[in-house]
């Protein structure tokens, strides 16, 4: 193919985004701010996705501060912005990335990795191009291929994921591999890590996660007092604000809830079904599955998945007060508690979800499998068989990053929540 071919071809990409990617990104966030009940502090959240989805720009950030695009939350934040940098989400739900990265990625991988290999062919979005580092944690198949992809393309940092986190071997494989990616990120800003520095990014991770710890507070309020949508636009906003930047907002956002606490002015009804969402990831703009649950008389209660209350895990448990002991508790802090079914064993995964079941009232789960996410798809069964014994219905709904099938999705889900009233 010739250079005047590719280019060719390239422009009709762009112009595809430019006509559909743009308006879906619109189509979404409409139908979000239609919802009701929406707090006014929630808008700088979806002003960030707008900005990023729609209007195509990059990150706000201080002056000379580098982005490094991360495609997983087992890559620590407190690492990127101690030396330097800032972090940055890459993993798509644009629909019209993944039809371009459909003609790379064979048929059955991973929608969220053909969005991710789509906005990386059409070379028109800020966010993606102008990522100094990617880190790739290897989680599942899809993302060790899209690692080697990448690193054909421009600088990569592949993280090698220990299948089993139980024992000191594995941890000390995991630590090297962040060591080798602060490495690399020295290279970058010509920042060395340092203890000062890692204590100044863990304050700053703190301080976003006592907001956040709060925020979850007024979650857990019976009745709720924020749809499960705009919570999901919170945490999707957290991968492309400046950390500084989102704990503010989020603070003004938890003024607000406990105000419309005091002022009485719940956002549900209390007998509305109180829903679970986990399973693959449920990234911006591909909010179809949580905008179905609260347009069809559900309360999204509560999300388990990597882009919720996962993605930002509790400060590490420093012991040794070193850069290596910090090291260890980042290594310990990204893996062991984490519920995602890269690993062997999914007890850790259970005992989670039945927490949510209890903190949040849930009185049902629809259980996402994105199509060819075997990983996830695979745990269904076990929760299936949980649920159960605790008599909670769950329902497992798989899609694509398309439209097409948000009819038939409409359908089932009504049945499901109208089964849940029934039942109580």
């Amino acid at each position: 193919m010739t250079e005047y071919d590719q280019n060719r071809i390239l422009s009709r990409q762009q112009e595809r985004f430019d006509r559909k990617g743009i308006s879906l990104t619109a189509k979404m966030l409409r139908q979000i701010r239609e919802l009701t009940h929406m707090p006014a502090s929630l808008e700088p959240f979806l002003n960030t996705l707008e900005q990023i989805f729609a209007l195509r720009r990059d990150v706000q950030r201080p002056r000379g501060v580098p982005t490094i695009g991360t495609y997983c939350v087992m890559v620590p934040p407190e690492i990127i912005y101690a030396q330097g940098a800032m972090p940055v989400k890459l993993c798509s739900g644009s629909y019209t990335a993944f039809g371009i990265g459909d003609d790379k990625a064979p048929r059955d991988a991973c929608p969220l990795v053909k969005a991710v290999m789509g906005f990386e062919e059409i070379d028109i979005m800020p966010v993606y191009q102008n990522c100094a580092l990617m880190a790739i944690p290897v989680t599942c198949d899809c993302k060790k291929k899209l690692a080697g992809w990448l690193l054909e393309r421009r600088p990569t940092s592949i993280l090698h994921v220990p299948s089993n986190r139980e024992s000191d071997a594995d941890m000390e494989q995991f630590t090297e591999e962040l060591y080798s990616f602060s490495r690399q990120l020295s290279r970058i800003t010509g920042i060395e890590l340092t203890y000062s520095n890692l204590v100044k990014a863990c304050r700053m991770t703190s301080d976003a996660q006592v907001q956040l710890s709060r925020f979850i507070s007024l979650r857990r309020k019976h009745p709720l007092i924020i749809k499960g949508t705009f919570s999901m636009a919170v945490m999707n906003a957290i991968s492309y604000t400046w950390l500084p930047d989102w704990t503010r907002q989020l603070s003004d956002l938890n003024d607000e809830l406990e105000v419309l606490i005091q002022k009485k002015e719940m956002a549900v009804k209390e007998n509305q079904p109180r829903i679970l969402l986990t399973g693959s990831p449920v990234v911006f703009p591909n909010f179809k599955l949580p905008l179905l649950i609260e347009s069809m008389g559900g309360l999204l209660g509560a999300d388990e998945t990597c882009m919720g209350e996962r993605g930002f895990y509790d400060p590490p448990a420093v012991v040794d007060q070193t850069i290596d002991g910090m090291m260890r508790a980042f290594s310990n802090r990204s893996t062991r508690p984490c519920t995602c079914p890269t690993f062997t064993d999914n007890d850790r995964r259970i005992y989670r979800i039945r927490q949510l079941i209890r903190d949040y009232r849930i009185q049902g789960v629809v259980y996402h499998v994105l199509r060819g996410c075997l990983v996830y798809d695979y745990e269904y069964a076990a929760l299936e068989e949980e649920m159960g014994k605790l008599g909670i219905p769950i329902i497992r709904v798989e899609t694509d990053y398309n439209e097409e099938d948000v009819e038939q999705l409409r359908i089932r889900i009504e049945a499901f929540i109208e089964l849940i009233k029934y039942k109580i």
